[in-house]
């Protein structure tokens, strides 16, 4: 593929960030969506985990379509539905209309996620597609901040439902820009016409790749239960207001994105699996530190700034090893699926979106108004994460880096 046909980092990282900050954007205002619709806390957190499952089916299906049909149109035809999906957000009067067009939403903009990563693959390859990897995810670490504080701004200032307002008119920009500067990087030439049962079938006996799937589900599960269960956790029980919530994650996103550049300036001196055990650490250290000074805050009776200093600090080291790990672990994956990699892409993406799914819901049934649950939730999904990576990933450091 020549350099002018290469797509724009920038659109990339457009395409990747939107359905992020969808996610985050309207997590601010969860207390006040349970309020309105007089639902419990755990039911409007289960607008998140309905999300992620519209997500999953949607990886499941863009992928396949866009391996016959190409990158471009089924960018172009999703980001519709998901216009399509924030303006039925916007209308909802029940929580059943709200949980259905979060589906329909998430359907649309799971493209930027799947077709973003097969675009990737697609245009960059061997070392050069690492370093993108890093550099998309060191920057795209801020968009679920800048969801998160521009959510709560808006719903501090116009309501929860000008939340969407705003997804609608940043859905409608971005269309347009994809219609004027995404190129077409599918060659279908490349492509084999094997069926996606028969690429499911090789990728479910392929433990590499589930391990991979499994590494993504559970470092954004840890991400996704702390912006569902977050807002109670910060707002209700810790005294935050919605848009000191959102400017709370900034902390995060710059700890994010730290942990991308670090990512990215290793690339040419260590394998991708080191990078991703070092990662990994940071993952299990930054919740280990968060669950159990947690619970002593809680015997000694700390004061509510001790816990909010205590959460962020947690969730900046946190933050910091997911974006060390994640892009590197994407990078890697599906290496030997370029066959069919937009086939591969979607299986990839559905079987670790229903794991993400699969916290998120666990994290909303935990819920019970205390400050314990989120903590520890966190922590045995960083300890799932450690076992995974040492006994499935960590045994290749001495053999191929994946790139």
């Amino acid at each position: 593929m020549s350099k002018n046909t290469l797509p724009a980092i920038w659109l990339l990282i457009l395409l990747i960030a939107l359905p992020q900050i969808s996610e985050t954007a309207y997590a601010p205002s969860l207390p006040d969506i349970a309020n309105y619709m007089s639902v419990s806390d755990s039911i409007a957190e289960y607008t998140l985990t309905v999300f992620l499952f519209g997500f999953a089916l949607g990886t499941l299906f863009w992928g396949k379509v866009s391996d016959r049909f190409g990158r471009r149109p089924c960018m172009l035809i999703s980001l519709c539905i998901f216009a399509l999906g924030c303006v039925g957000c916007y209308f909802s009067s029940s929580i059943e209309m709200l949980l259905t067009f979060r589906f329909i939403q998430a359907f649309g903009g799971s493209t930027g996620s799947v077709l973003g990563q097969a675009i990737c693959r697609d245009a960059f390859h061997g070392s050069q597609r690492g370093k993108v990897f890093s550099t998309v995810g060191s920057l795209i670490a801020f968009s679920p901040a800048i969801g998160a504080a521009l959510g709560g701004m808006i719903d501090q200032l116009f309501g929860w439902t000008a939340i969407f307002v705003f997804l609608i008119i940043a859905s409608l920009l971005t269309l347009i820009m994809t219609y004027f500067n995404l190129p077409e990087t599918h060659v279908p030439s490349n492509v084999s016409l094997v069926s996606i049962s028969h690429t499911a079938w090789k990728m479910l006996r392929d433990k590499h790749v589930l391990a991979c799937g499994f590494l993504v589900g559970a470092a954004n599960g840890i991400a996704i239960s702390y912006y569902a269960e977050g807002s109670f956790y910060l707002i209700e029980m810790l005294g935050l207001n919605p848009w000191e919530y959102g400017i709370s994650f900034l902390g995060a996103a710059c700890a994010g994105a730290i942990g991308g550049y670090i990512s990215r300036r290793l690339q040419d001196r260590m394998t991708p699996v080191l990078i991703i055990r070092h990662g990994a650490g940071l993952i299990l250290l930054g919740s280990t530190i968060f669950a159990f000074m947690t619970l002593v805050f809680a015997i000694v009776e700390a004061g509510q700034v001790a816990s909010i200093i205590l959460t962020l600090a947690s969730m900046m080291i946190i933050t910091a090893g997911i974006s060390m790990s994640i892009p590197n672990v994407l990078s890697c994956a599906l290496e030997n699926y370029r066959h069919a990699i937009g086939t591969a892409s979607s299986l990839f993406g559905f079987y670790y979106y229903n794991i993400i799914a699969l916290f998120s819901f666990g994290m909303g049934w935990l819920h019970n108004g205390t400050l314990l649950p989120m903590p520890f939730y966190l922590w045995a999904i960083a300890i799932s994460f450690w076992i995974v990576f040492i006994k499935f990933i960590n045994k290749k450091k001495n053999g191929s880096n994946g790139t």
